[in-house]
């Protein structure tokens, strides 16, 4: 089995967006951290970028909708840090 260098980034998207679940769980981070939608963030873009060249509709998805809810936290958090 060949490993294509987008399954390379899909793959560390998958281990960043569980190492964040671990460490929200493990309450090393908080959600209302900026860090913590950031990770998801980027997670979720690394495997909807892989998804490109081996598409699957459901979770592509389910990557943007991540990535959405993701941005969402993002603003969130600027919003509280300005108001």
């Amino acid at each position: 089995m060949q490993i294509a260098w987008y399954d390379i980034i899909g793959t560390l998207g998958v281990a960043t967006i569980i190492i964040t679940y671990v460490l929200l769980q493990s309450a090393k981070i908080r959600s209302e951290q900026l860090i913590y939608s950031v990770l998801n963030a980027a997670g979720a873009g690394m495997i909807a970028f892989s998804l490109l060249y081996a598409f699957n509709l459901a979770a592509f998805i389910v990557e943007v909708l991540w990535f959405l809810i993701s941005l969402y936290g993002i603003g969130k958090y600027f919003v509280r840090k300005i108001g």
